[in-house]
């Protein structure tokens, strides 16, 4: 019997290959992606079109507002960094998502009847957010089965899974090429053009851009002429 999985995907590089990933592990995918107010708007247009054509049985939209809450370049008027990817915790970090996310997608999964949770955190290349660290995901998921009912009365374990923890940008890109990933479909952009050209400058381009040229592949996403100079 195959198991459903919660997926969540934000029609980036990292969450299209989790749910690659899941597919190939012989899971149902069901995609959560979220509305949550972010700059960055075109990722979620990406995730609407291509959550099914990359496999999602699927996709829940969930709308709330982190605007109101702000302190990030994502959900503020705070200017996103275009100088490079430092070593402290950037203005992209947005307080609590992936705990915010986490949780409803633990909601969702016991409403399915589900115990799998998919998320495409990273600890090598990536910014530097707290909440992408094996021990944070470890402490979540412990939670997780203190705070629901079927953790409680025992019928189910909730497990999250974190397949690229532990890789590099570049193997992600491999591994998702492997299984049939149209990269061409996704979007990393922090600070796109209204077209929704992504910049080529911001933490997420430059690691993006990276791990392309570290798989020497060609990356197949259009980027602004000034990215390319």
């Amino acid at each position: 019997m195959t198991k459903k999985a919660v997926v969540l995907y934000s029609g980036g590089l990292d969450s299209t290959t989790c749910l690659a990933i899941a597919r190939a592990e012989g899971f149902e995918p069901y995609a959560m992606s979220f509305a949550y107010g972010q700059r960055h708007k075109t990722e979620l247009e990406v995730a609407k079109a291509n959550a099914k054509p990359m496999g999602a049985v699927e996709q829940l939209v969930v709308e709330f507002d982190l605007r109101k809450v702000g302190g990030s370049a994502l959900t503020s008027d705070i200017a996103v960094p275009k100088d490079g990817v430092g070593s402290d915790i950037p203005v992209t970090y947005v307080p609590a998502r992936n705990t915010i996310f986490l949780s409803f997608a633990l909601g969702w999964a016991e409403v399915l009847g589900a115990f799998d949770i998919f998320i495409g955190v990273n600890a090598l290349d990536y910014s530097g957010y707290p909440d992408c660290r094996p021990e944070y995901i470890t402490a979540f998921e412990t939670m997780a089965n203190l705070a629901t009912k079927a953790g409680v009365e025992g019928t189910g374990r909730f497990k999250i899974h974190t397949p690229l923890i532990q890789l590099t940008k570049a193997e992600i890109i491999r591994r998702g090429l492997a299984l049939g990933v149209d990269y061409g479909r996704t979007h990393s952009c922090y600070d796109p053009t209204p077209e929704g050209l992504a910049c080529g400058l911001c933490d997420s381009c430059r690691l993006r851009l990276k791990g392309f040229a570290e798989a020497g592949v060609e990356d197949p996403v259009r980027y602004t002429v000034s990215s390319k100079e």
